[in-house]
């Protein structure tokens, strides 16, 4: 099944940005998966190769709060950067998957940045 143009663009866009953001223990990636429902993050060391931290809309506690998708992201962001301090991790730095930085993407980094 042939993809479609934009699929192909976010996949570029993304290997572009993969080949410049890495993450570690100390300072893991924060990867941003858009579907058209839901958003999912995680907090990836890339070194090796083990998900520290994740969360989604799709959460029965999120999901059930009600919301708009925008709201519900700042909310998954937020519940991550619990999860992550818990963990121990106080820095991030952020893969927004070949997404551009707008609505749901950058709800979901404010969420998890105001979690201080």
């Amino acid at each position: 099944m042939p993809q479609s143009a934009s699929i192909i663009r976010r996949q570029k866009i993304r290997w572009r940005v993969r080949a410049k953001v890495s993450g570690t223990a100390i300072r893991p990636r924060l990867s941003v998966f858009r579907s058209n429902k839901d958003v999912y993050l995680q907090l990836i060391d890339d070194n090796t190769g083990h998900t520290l931290a994740a969360a989604s809309t799709s959460e029965k506690d999120i999901y059930t709060a009600g919301g708009t998708k925008v709201e519900k992201s700042a909310k998954a962001g937020k519940l991550l950067a619990e999860r992550a301090k818990a963990k121990g991790v106080e820095a991030c730095t952020f893969d927004r998957g070949g997404y551009l930085y707008h609505g749901r993407v950058k709800a979901a980094a404010d969420g998890a940045r105001k979690e201080d």
